[in-house]
């Protein structure tokens, strides 16, 4: 095929028969994934490593969430029988009364975000497990929603 050597002043084209010399896209598309696939190889332990941390956390919290939800669950039935009876007490200091009723507010909130938490966890440990990425990436924002309730839980 007759290559376009230049243009000349009326925009006419001069055709030359000699090859023309380019990259094909191919090569540079395979020296990519070929330097993609030597970086890999060289973290695969990091990455590796990275993957089996994450998944003993994830059984770590799933693991205390767990014991909490439980002992939440205690306190809560012990606040639920006690706080109407201690209400009608003149001598239970008001400050007292209202750590205990703040007590009871946050055993719920740990009882009612029981079944999300738990499915993130799990969902999370699973995709971990298998190495689905769809599954973890799914999941980044309810981690972060559980984050968020727990410290707001927390004392300041």
């Amino acid at each position: 095929m007759p290559t376009p050597l230049k243009n000349t002043v009326r925009g006419a084209v001069v055709l030359t028969n000699k090859p023309v010399s380019f990259v094909r896209f191919s090569d540079k598309l395979t020296g990519s994934i070929n330097d993609i696939a030597k970086i890999i190889e060289q973290h695969k332990t990091m990455i590796d490593t990275i993957q089996e941390i994450a998944i003993e956390l994830t059984s770590s919290i799933g693991s205390l969430h767990t014991l909490t939800v439980k002992y939440a669950r205690t306190a809560n039935a012990i606040l639920d029988v006690l706080l109407p009876i201690l209400k009608n007490l003149p001598l239970v200091p008001k400050n007292i009364m209202a750590m205990l009723t703040n007590l009871e507010s946050i055993t719920q909130k740990i009882i009612d975000n029981e079944v999300t938490t738990a499915k993130t966890i799990t969902d999370v440990r699973s995709g971990l497990n298998t190495g689905d990425v769809n599954k973890i990436k799914g999941h980044a924002g309810q981690l972060q929603a559980v984050t968020r309730t727990l410290t707001s839980i927390l004392p300041k």
